[in-house]
């Protein structure tokens, strides 16, 4: 199975990659109700911020388990780097210049690369995307996968170009 994400920004989330394409990209609107009101669909968008970002790594944790760990590529395409996401009928228009396509078989270390990517950017335009990581904590989702042993935080980049 190819997952292929468009990293960028996301409202809830902080930001959006194979993590968060894998659990809310994958889920029935059933589910995306059950994840985002973290377990309770009623609570749809007011509940608990890091219980939400807890929720979606355990929802990757469930597609994981069914799919098979090793019959999975993600890929994070880096490009238009806005802090909305693509769900948004009026995002705001991308502040950060494309940062490349990163791929691999661990989705915490491919969105931990795309975050750490975005950190070290000469881009002044990054500024606007660390803020909406930061003010929604959106690493805990990484944080919590790697906790679940959905993948590790430690990786090496090798580039193709």
């Amino acid at each position: 199975m190819l997952m292929l994400s468009h990293f960028k920004g996301h409202a809830m989330g902080g930001f959006g990659g194979a993590l968060k394409n894998m659990s809310i990209g994958v889920a029935s609107g059933h589910s995306k109700a059950h994840i985002h009101g973290v377990g309770v669909p009623a609570d749809l968008w007011t509940a608990d911020h890091d219980s939400f970002l807890e929720c979606t790594a355990d929802a990757c944790k469930g597609v994981m388990d069914y799919m098979g760990r090793r019959n999975i590529v993600y890929i994070n395409v880096a490009n238009r780097l806005s802090v909305d996401c693509d769900c948004s009928s009026n995002p705001e228009e991308p502040k950060m210049a494309d940062i490349g396509i990163f791929a691999s078989l661990d989705p915490v270390a491919v969105d931990q690369a795309c975050v750490d990517a975005v950190y070290h950017s000469p881009d002044p335009g990054k500024s606007h995307l660390i803020e909406r990581i930061e003010s929604r904590n959106g690493i805990h989702t990484v944080e919590v996968a790697n906790e679940l042993g959905l993948g590790n935080r430690e990786y090496e980049i090798v580039s193709l170009d």
